[in-house]
């Protein structure tokens, strides 16, 4: 089985940049993404409703802001088993199209737009809540039995080998120690990095500044993530990124399961 994470920065913009193309290479069981820009309402029949897919969308309340979408095939491995959650439970979360949970035998797919903490930190505070409440809404999941993949833009490189500069960025937004430690929350709590299983150098980005040339320079940074909890990674094939798939700042995350077609 095979599931991709990508932050696509505009649905309508990456249609136009190849989507499709793309979605016909790699033919992904589901496809989650990331800062969509676009209630279903807004995009055209081949977006809101394509041919091959069940998409489901949770958009934000202010029109051309975040929002995901998780696409399952409907001739793939992945057969949906209940009808799709778009809620935290806190309203200021809810309000901005963060969280999409789908469910299939086997594991429980969250797909997720973590909070961008800004340039000036501005929403940092926000971003730490958001975490919070995410891992204590996770843990719950799990307390129920769920095994969880958690996968999306979570704008947090976690370690130093997770961004070309690490030592320029420690004050800035996306790699303060405020925020990575989140992610070693995460991972104490028995969630695991896919990538990591089978990846242990640097140079692996998913994000890329559009200034200073910085894709073809590969001065980027990993903050697109698959984390599985701790009972399914022995059913974890393989976790790749594909930087060379353009069509948005970020890139595809592609994860594979036991039992891939």
């Amino acid at each position: 089985m095979i599931l991709v994470t990508w932050n696509v920065n505009g649905l309508r913009a990456v249609a136009r940049k190849g989507l499709f193309s793309w979605l016909q290479m790699v033919q992904p069981d589901i496809f989650c993404m990331q800062e969509t820009k676009a209630h279903p309402g807004q995009l055209p029949p081949e977006l809101a409703e394509p041919e091959e897919y069940e998409a489901y969308f949770h958009s934000a309340k202010k029109k051309g802001y975040s929002g995901v979408s998780t696409w399952i095939r409907k001739n793939g491995a992945a057969k949906l088993i209940s009808e799709p959650v778009t809620t935290l439970g806190v309203e200021r979360f809810d309000d901005e199209g963060r969280v999409l949970l789908t469910e299939f035998e086997g594991f429980t797919l969250i797909n997720c737009y973590f909070p961008n903490s800004q340039r000036e930190l501005g929403r940092l505070e926000y971003k730490l809540d958001f975490y919070d409440t995410f891992l204590h809404y996770c843990n719950r999941l799990r307390r129920e039995g769920k095994r969880l993949i958690v996968t999306g833009d979570y704008n947090t490189a976690h370690k130093e080998i997770d961004l070309a500069r690490s030592k320029e960025n420690r004050q800035n937004s996306g790699f303060l120690q405020v925020e990575r430690d989140r992610l070693d929350q995460l991972e104490a709590h028995g969630y695991v990095d896919a990538f990591r299983l089978f990846h242990e150098g640097p140079g692996h980005y998913t994000w890329w500044s559009y200034m200073f040339n910085a894709r073809a320079a590969n001065v980027g940074w990993r903050i697109d993530y698959f984390f599985v909890s701790d009972d399914l990674v022995e059913e974890v094939k393989d976790c790749h990124i594909q930087p060379e798939i353009e069509g948005s700042d970020h890139c595809p995350v592609v994860l594979e399961l036991a039992g891939a077609q």
